[in-house]
């Protein structure tokens, strides 16, 4: 099994929204997972590996620019490739 392409390391903060300064495109191009206080999430928009938090939408709400509401969630946090 010889992987040809290499994975970018993945940064201590990183967002999928591609309007935000934390938005690295090089890393979506694998399958990432996060993990928050030992749990895997499948909900989280942005994390930070140092300071310990992931922000994941707020249920159905959104803010007045049709985004979605963000809360904080603060824990050990684990981003890996799947």
């Amino acid at each position: 099994m010889n992987d040809t392409t290499e994975r970018t390391p993945l940064p201590d903060r990183l967002s999928i929204d591609p309007r935000s300064p934390h938005h690295v495109a090089a890393v979506f191009e694998h399958d990432i997972g996060i993990r928050l206080n030992d749990k895997e999430r499948t909900d989280v928009e942005e994390y930070c590996i140092s300071e310990r938090w992931v922000k994941v939408p707020a249920g159905k709400a959104l803010d007045r620019k049709g985004q979605p509401l963000m809360i904080k969630l603060k824990g050990k946090v684990e981003a890996f490739y799947k």
